[in-house]
């Protein structure tokens, strides 16, 4: 049997005298209109996480281009809107057809509005010991293990984090038991019905690979409508998500995350990671969508022989603003990080990248390194790039940098006098600078997607 239970803290109220925050309010009151199913042994604690995270919301501000994190990412487009909260609706298959992955078309779960759609996903590939589905579905006794999970990594306070936490309709899991290696991918759909009203979901994500477990999961966001995500429909919808990953000793997970909203949406993700000892993890961000977007992802490393990969790729155009903020902290000798991210900007479109890398005195013999190399198609486009390093251990190997360019018309005139059209060639150069991140995604359908909206994005 399950329940449904509300967050009751309608009592609570946000600081007025702070920049924006009757805004915030308003996001808090939607939130705490938010119903979530499950069972009655553990509604009490559910209850009680969400009620303290409202209170968490509340001795917090909406952040402004004051605050040092959001300085170059302007939210007064999302300030303009008056949402109102995400409503469940019933879809038909033909609507979601264009999302399927051939790799993964019977180990989908979809969420539609940030709720589990159980007649829309498939997971009759996946092999025992592998769970795929939402909070409702997990068995009783793992229910109680979850709870050592939901909102048990760091910065769960982070006030659009606490705002998703006190308020996320339901929760998609994707979890390997001990020594399970799932080889087929895990596809989790986070899909928005936008309204004529402009609307408000939190969608929330748990992943976690327990001991020697081996995962690969393909995390979406995207929109239901007919025509190309990058053409505006006149309905705007604001996505406030989060994600957790906990990857345990000698486990692997391979994440691949695809932000692809619309041309009207809005747009701010967390992913939070914890690892263990001799674990290993990918991330692979991918970020083409949004009117406004971002992503906060960090990594704690929390273990020695930890090896954590990050491949980012941005490619926005008109005027966009995408934002990415990471950071990795290790803590433990022996510890591997590999950062690449890339962007692309075009017309008026603004990129931002700000990563960071903590490696304190604990973390001896470390590797770390981190790049974002940036490509300007537009003299109108922006990009501003911060990559840092926080070393206080003597003996590490780390690395860090940043380029700025555009297409370097040498290259251009080589492929010129070579036969190739202005237009193929400059597609060309296009293609292998993305291809360094998008080979790396293990999904060959989604490489060939994603080639396919860059390209059609840039030109």
């Amino acid at each position: 049997m399950v329940v449904e239970i509300p967050t009751s803290s309608s009592s609570l109220q946000v600081d007025r005298d702070r920049p924006h925050n009757e805004y915030l309010g308003k996001l808090l009151r939607h939130s705490e209109g938010q119903t979530i199913r499950t069972y009655p042994e553990i509604s009490g604690w559910l209850q009680e996480l969400r009620q303290k995270a409202a209170y968490d919301v509340v001795r917090q501000h909406l952040p402004t281009r004051r605050d040092e994190d959001w300085r170059f990412t302007d939210l007064s487009a999302l300030l303009a809107i008056e949402f109102s909260p995400a409503q469940p609706v019933k879809v038909d298959e033909k609507a979601i057809a264009q999302f399927i992955l051939p790799e993964a078309s019977h180990s989908r779960i979809v969420f539609i509005n940030g709720i589990y759609a159980p007649e829309l996903s498939d997971t009759s590939a996946l092999p025992e010991g592998v769970f795929a589905g939402n909070l409702t579905q997990l068995p009783l006794e793992d229910s109680y293990d979850a709870m050592k999970y939901i909102v048990h990594q760091d910065g769960e306070k982070e006030v659009f984090t606490a705002l998703n936490t006190a308020g996320f309709p339901d929760v998609a899991i994707a979890w390997a038991k001990r020594n399970v290696i799932v080889e087929t991918p895990i596809h989790i759909l986070f899909l928005t019905n936008p309204e004529t009203t402009p609307t408000f979901c939190q969608p929330r994500g748990l992943i976690v690979a327990e001991t020697g477990a081996s995962l690969q999961v393909i995390e979406h966001y995207g929109v239901i409508q007919e025509n190309c995500p990058d053409m505006s429909s006149d309905r705007p919808y604001f996505t406030n998500s989060m994600t957790e990953v906990f990857v345990q000793d000698n486990a692997r997970i391979n994440h691949t995350r695809n932000q692809r909203e619309s041309g009207d949406g809005f747009h701010i993700g967390k992913t939070a990671v914890s690892q263990k000892r001799n674990s290993h993890y990918t991330c692979n961000a991918i970020s083409c969508g949004g009117k406004v977007s971002r992503h906060n992802l960090g990594v704690w490393q929390k273990g020695e022989q930890t090896e954590t990969f990050l491949n980012g790729l941005t490619a926005i155009a008109k005027e966009q603003i995408s934002d990415t903020h990471s950071a990795i902290f290790l803590d433990h000798p022996h510890g591997t990080t590999d950062q690449l991210h890339k962007c692309i900007a075009d017309d008026k479109a603004h990129i931002i990248f700000d990563g960071k890398v903590f490696v304190p005195q604990n973390a001896q013999l470390t590797n770390a390194a981190q790049l974002n190399r940036n490509l300007l198609l537009s003299p109108k486009a922006r990009v501003d790039t911060k990559p840092q390093l926080q070393i206080t251990a003597d003996n590490v190997k780390c690395t860090h940098g940043a380029t700025v360019s555009q297409i370097d018309t040498d290259e251009l005139f080589y492929l010129q006098s070579r036969g190739i059209n202005l237009d193929n060639a400059r597609n060309l150069l296009l293609d292998a600078f993305a291809a360094e991140v998008l080979d790396r995604i293990p999904i060959p359908s989604l490489q060939k997607n994603l080639a396919q909206c860059i390209a059609c994005r840039t030109f």
